[in-house]
């Protein structure tokens, strides 16, 4: 079976991770552009995670969270079950 085509959509349809990202991103004085440079991704890239259309992979998830001096559990704040908490 092929893998879906598109971006992956996030598990938190309101994007409450894509909230922090930006929020950070601003605090730590990013554009887009800088962060997708940080972390060498494109800045479409950028753009999914902070409107939830795309869960990075776990070592992309990595590299936001230490380009934006913080952690990813603060990013993806996720609860017990696994789903991203508001």
């Amino acid at each position: 079976m092929a893998p879906p085509a598109g971006p992956v959509r996030a598990p938190e349809a309101g994007g409450a991770a894509g909230v922090r990202i930006r929020a950070a991103r601003k605090e730590a004085g990013l554009t887009q552009q800088g962060l997708s440079s940080a972390v060498q991704v494109s800045r479409q890239t950028i753009i999914a995670m902070e409107t939830g259309d795309y869960a990075p992979s776990v070592y992309l998830a990595l590299k936001v969270a230490k380009a934006l001096n913080t952690t990813v559990e603060h990013l993806w704040d996720t609860g017990p079950d696994g789903t991203t908490t508001g």
